[in-house]
């Protein structure tokens, strides 16, 4: 019997709580599954579950073992299904969530192009600010803007995010160019209070991360709002690049302190980390990747 045999039944038997369950599961018995673990844990030289006539528990040994065994077998799984699904046609329901404001533009026409490409697709969009539990909610992926520290998703990064400052010719002229960031102290600001900062902008100084706290008497809970309210003239607004790059190519906005601005924050496609990612998902982050590729601007920000 070879190892990945008995890893992965010890990682059944951990998943489903007990040898009973995991030999259901398996359609084994429970003397054999008993059998495996007990001779992956002769080959380890380690005890990996405490076993009682009622309970079982991971040792503090098993519990590393479980978590990187499953991850290796999740690697090992994702592998060959990628052979299996590489010539295969995406097909399907696609559940996948992303931010409201992303979504209804740039996004959004990419998704809608991988729908066209891909005729076998039912498409289930979810626009929403909040960040929903893929597991439990039943999504097969989702889009995020975020650093993105969440070690229990895969991730694949599609482009980088841009947040820039910007405001009109007019405020311009009217209030002076900010040469620092502690000069929009004192210059009215449109700020959105959808974003964790709020009033409190984010910079980078010297390569240290700070924030300028800025007031203005208009408030929004929408970077499109936020750009409506600079065009108009009422002040300077801290946007993605995206929601404002036909303006800046127009002049219509004008960007500042671009030399302070915030990076590390990009775009990813995330799926749950032991879930097999499947044709239709491997297809549409690919379609995601190629469409940045294709249409960000040199340096692949948005």
């Amino acid at each position: 019997m070879d190892t990945l045999t008995r890893m992965r039944t010890f990682v059944e038997v951990v998943e489903a709580g007990g040898f009973s369950a995991a030999a259901r599961k398996m359609g084994r018995s429970k003397a054999l599954i008993s059998k495996y673990v007990r001779e992956l844990e002769d080959e380890l030289g380690a005890r990996l579950l405490n076993r009682t006539t009622r309970t079982l528990s991971l040792t503090e040994v098993g519990q590393v073992y479980a978590r990187d065994a499953t991850e290796i077998l999740q690697r090992i799984d994702d592998l060959q299904t990628s052979v299996g699904d590489a010539h295969a046609a995406a097909r399907g329901r696609l559940k996948v969530s992303a931010p409201r404001t992303f979504g209804d533009g740039e996004l959004g026409r990419a998704i809608m192009d991988f729908v066209v490409q891909e005729p076998g697709i039912t498409l289930e969009l979810h626009l929403e600010d909040r960040f929903v539990d893929l597991v439990d909610e039943g999504f097969d992926v989702a889009i995020r803007i975020t650093s993105l520290t969440d070690s229990s998703l895969i991730a694949r990064r599609l482009a980088s995010f841009r947040i820039i400052i910007c405001a009109s010719p007019e405020v311009l002229e009217r209030h002076g160019r900010p040469e620092v960031p502690s000069d929009l102290a004192g210059k009215p600001c449109i700020i959105d209070t959808n974003v964790g900062y709020r009033s409190n902008w984010p910079f980078v100084i010297d390569g240290e991360r700070v924030t300028v706290g800025v007031k203005g008497r208009v408030e929004v809970n929408s970077p499109n709002a936020a750009r409506l309210g600079a065009l108009a003239g009422l002040g300077f607004t801290i946007v993605p690049f995206l929601v404002v790059r036909e303006d800046i190519a127009n002049g219509r906005l004008i960007p500042v302190l671009e030399s302070f601005e915030p990076a590390g924050v990009a775009i990813h496609a995330v799926y749950p980390h032991r879930r097999h990612l499947s044709g239709k998902v491997r297809a549409f982050i690919d379609s995601l990747v190629h469409w940045f590729e294709k249409y960000s601007p040199p340096g692949g920000s948005c």
